[in-house]
């Protein structure tokens, strides 16, 4: 009986609940007949507009105007007033306000600087520290796309995100599933820059914030940020990885291996930043799918989704001009395309003027040659590169991608003189430089557990010059070609939510041609070298939020050496308490292709690396051993990450290392250690980014056969600090100021007293201990403005200032000796000096 009562209160309680609701909703055309008869007004609409139309007027809500305001933001229809008595009601230009807040899927945290957008239209916020955003003036029928690196993109109309009483709706985003998922730490640095948990950084380009300095988000230098990547004579085409030479980074573009990384001789990046979607930069602890890189792995990748909408941008600054467009052609298949051409063939601003006296300092182009004026001297110089994809989806489960990338550096020098006869003569040198890239993919899912991945690569490099020179009356012809095929399978099986297995097998093929030619006297010399590897890889990779785990091994054959090379990798990350982290990185790694220089002057003395292949007698495979360990605490949008390292490379020459010493014409293999630890402290927040980064570095060669044996290494920079702060004053306005400090690079100075020694008839520079000098610290202060508008309703537009070296600090970068001309018995001090002050502007439009 009891029983009963309890169950027949609880049912009227329940229907009393529903009618009291029920009271408090009216159909929006009741409530429209009641405002009419209170305030004696008349509503114009449509029945189907206001047909299944709930709404409830707050009590406090007396007057009409308050309630036609607040029925305008509650509901999707667009209330006005034609005049004091009548009132339209309609969906006509009806704009709403939308917000929501987002949360990870896997531990519901707030999504920080998740980009969000309108299409068709220039609106876009970026969301706040607590995953919130809010946009005005929005259509009811608009799209609104939300994207966040290593998330699924998600979309929505605007009505469905309406504003409703200061009540904003949640929304939870799935991370994307890929290998396995890596949780990452939200904004790094700058908005865009993320780190993920197996210790690579992730470069998000389409939410990319400026950096200090450029104008545009230039992939190579924007990874200089991070600590531990340096560049000690500021070029893109020279990135110093823990110690490492240029030629020692795996560089990829959508798989393709690149040879060649910048414009103007290594001042601009040569990749386009607009198509490539993210880059992912490793410095250890690299997935054994990858190896041929003994200091790091720079893996670019391209957008690679087809959208329904054409899109694109385009924009000129003082050097040069690009466009880039996405042009769906159907709902399966669409074309993305891009370009970039300098205009400095045609126009000299004073931004190409300090980056040609930067690039050609010290070259033919700007030593003085006896008997020729410098009214008698003109080069023309020009870049350009481009790359296109093509996507295509047979269904959600088969893919494919088909790609093409060009990059290409032209110059020409003429001289002209007047010979024997009284005659007036030209010649002209000319020197180019081209990576041309060829690659194609399909992507498999065959279950929800079992995907594969099959590609292949085609990558071209070419350095040809042809030098005149007057002085001789010689011509020297030098050429370094690279020929690489590839091809790779990948495996992926998903055990369950937490274990990933990776099974592959990659096969290349690489040829390297070198050759000189010189007219006078007559002499002729090619040399070309093949070498092919075959490489299995496997991989168990564990993640449950808690712990991550990826062990993996690769094995490596050089056919022509029978060679074989086993290489394991650990990469391991522990969380001790919910914001503190320990990990521990480790690899073993090869490489086969390295550059050199054989003499000073190759190629005009502007580009004087070539590369070459191994013989394992006089060139060894090189080979790198690295481990490192640290921790990272992340709490309040602070973060606190410390590592130690050591690497050990095995395999290095003389020759490739660019010695300006006595070692620089022996041949000699050796080896370099570095050790050191990297501090970085970084805090963002919804308005502002600030960041330090200090790097401690001991990197010394030892070479056995040389004497001394054991001698700091070219590239040992012992203490390194960059600062940085960006802060958005507007909401269209961000500024960012930032600054590089470190100790000079090692050099050698002439013995004092006994500059010089003489060999026959040549008389050299007698060096003294190598590298026992250091030149003076290096420092400088970039800033950085930007300003985004609207040019149209569609059309979104950006003003970006930049400004290298504010203080035009004369930062000496190279400095080496030569015989005095005019006195054999002393020498002549020449120092090579980074950029000076160096102003850019940028104008840039987006659709």
């Amino acid at each position: 009986m009891k029983l009963n009562k309890a169950l027949i209160f609880s049912v009227v309680f329940v229907f009393f609940t529903v009618q009291l609701q029920a009271q408090e909703q009216l159909a929006l055309k009741t409530v429209i007949s009641n405002l009419e008869s209170t305030f004696n007004v008349k509503f114009s609409y449509s029945v189907n507009d206001v047909e299944h139309v709930q709404v409830h007027i707050p009590k406090q809500l007396k007057t009409l105007k308050n309630i036609v305001n607040y029925l305008n933001e509650v509901t999707l229809l667009n209330f006005q007033f034609l005049n004091e008595r009548y009132i339209t009601v309609s969906t006509l230009n009806k704009t709403i306000t939308v917000c929501a807040v987002l949360v990870a899927n896997n531990d519901e945290q707030p999504l920080f600087g998740a980009s969000v957008v309108v299409k068709k239209t220039s609106k876009g916020v970026i969301t706040n520290e607590k995953g919130l955003f809010t946009l005005t003036n929005v259509a009811v029928n608009d799209v609104v796309e939300i994207s966040y690196l290593g998330f699924e993109t998600a979309r929505f109309l605007a009505k469905d995100l309406l504003k409703t009483d200061n009540t904003c709706k949640t929304i939870i985003l799935n991370e994307q599933q890929e290998t396995l998922n890596k949780v990452l730490v939200y904004k790094f640095l700058t908005t865009g820059l993320q780190k993920q948990t197996d210790g690579s950084t992730v470069l998000n380009t389409k939410a990319f914030g400026i950096l200090p300095g450029l104008t545009e988000p230039d992939i190579l230098q924007s990874i200089q940020a991070l600590p531990g990547v340096e560049s000690v004579n500021e070029s893109v085409a020279n990135i110093n990885v823990r110690g490492g030479t240029n030629d020692q980074n795996l560089i990829l573009w959508d798989g393709i291996k690149m040879y060649h990384s910048g414009h103007f001789f290594g001042l601009i990046s040569a990749y386009n930043p607009y198509l490539t979607n993210k880059v992912v930069v490793t410095k250890n602890g690299t997935s054994s799918e990858f190896s041929n890189g003994v200091s790091s792995t720079i893996n670019m990748q391209t957008k690679n989704t087809i959208n329904n909408e054409f899109s694109g941008g385009f924009g000129a600054n003082l050097m040069h001009a690009d466009a880039f467009f996405e042009i769906p052609i159907t709902k399966k298949l669409a074309f993305h395309v891009s370009g970039r051409r300098s205009f400095t063939d045609y126009l000299n601003s004073p931004t190409y003027d300090k980056y040609f006296n930067r690039s050609f300092q010290d070259s033919e182009l700007t030593t003085n040659v006896d008997n020729i004026s410098e009214s008698n001297r003109s080069s023309n110089f020009f870049f350009y590169d481009y790359t296109a994809k093509l996507l295509f989806n047979l269904n959600k489960n088969q893919i494919f991608r088909a790609h093409v990338i060009g990059i290409n550096n032209n110059l020409d020098y003429n001289e002209a003189f007047t010979d024997a006869n009284n005659q007036t003569q030209s010649k002209t040198s000319n020197l180019k430089q081209e990576n041309l890239g060829f690659g194609a993919s399909w992507n498999a899912v065959w279950s929800t557990k079992l995907t594969t991945n099959f590609s292949g690569f085609y990558s071209k490099y070419n350095v040809f010059s042809n030098d005149y020179r007057v002085e001789t009356d010689q011509e020297l012809r030098q050429t370094n070609e690279v020929l690489e095929t590839g091809l790779k399978l990948k495996v992926n099986y998903k055990l369950n939510n937490y274990i990933n297995l990776l099974n592959g097998y990659e096969f290349s093929e690489i040829g390297i041609l070198n050759a000189t030619n010189v007219s006078a006297p007559a002499y002729d010399k090619t040399k070309k070298d093949v070498l092919l590897n075959h490489a299995a890889f496997n991989e168990l990779e564990f993640n449950n939020n808690k712990t991550y785990v990826r062990l993996g091994v690769r094995f490596n054959y050089f056919q022509k050496f029978s060679k074989f090379l086993i290489e394991p990798r650990l990469n391991f990350r522990q969380k001790l308490i919910p914001n503190l982290a320990f990990k521990l990185l480790g690899e073993f790694k090869n490489q086969s292709a390295t550059q050199i220089i054989d003499f000073q002057d190759d190629f005009l003395g502007v580009e004087k690396r070539r590369w070459i292949l191994a013989n394992e007698q006089s060139i060894p495979i090189s080979e790198s051993k690295q481990i490192s360990s640290g921790f990272q605490f992340n709490k309040n949008n602070w973060l606190f990450d410390v590592e130690g390292f050591y690497k050990h490379v095995n395999g290095i020459t003389t020759s490739n290392q660019g010695f300006y010493n006595n070692f620089q014409s022996i041949n000699a293999i050796g080896n370099y250690t570095a050790k050191g630890a990297e501090v970085l402290i970084n805090k963002t927040a919804a308005n502002y980014s600030a960041w330090v980064s200090y790097t401690y570095s001991l990197n010394d060669y030892e070479f056995k056969t040389l004497t001394p044996p054991v001698f700091p290494n070219n590239v040992d920079i012992r203490h390194s600090v960059s600062v940085a702060f960006n802060y958005n004053v507007l909401k269209n306005l961000n500024i960012a100021i930032g600054g590089v400090w470190r100790t000079g690079q090692p050099f050698t100075k002439p013995v004092e007293g006994n500059e010089t020694v003489q060999s026959g008839n040549n008389v050299f520079v007698n060096y003294d201990t190598p590298n026992s000098e250091n030149l003076e610290d290096f420092m400088r202060v970039d800033a950085s403005l930007n300003y985004n508008f609207n040019l149209t309703k569609s059309l979104k537009s950006s003003i970006k200032i930049g400004v290298i070296n504010v203080l035009d600090k004369q930062n000496i970068v190279n400095t080496y000796y030569e015989v005095n001309p005019n006195d054999t018995n002393t020498t002549i001090k020449i120092e090579n000096t980074s950029l000076g002050l160096t102003p850019n502007v940028s104008f840039r439009c987006q659709f």
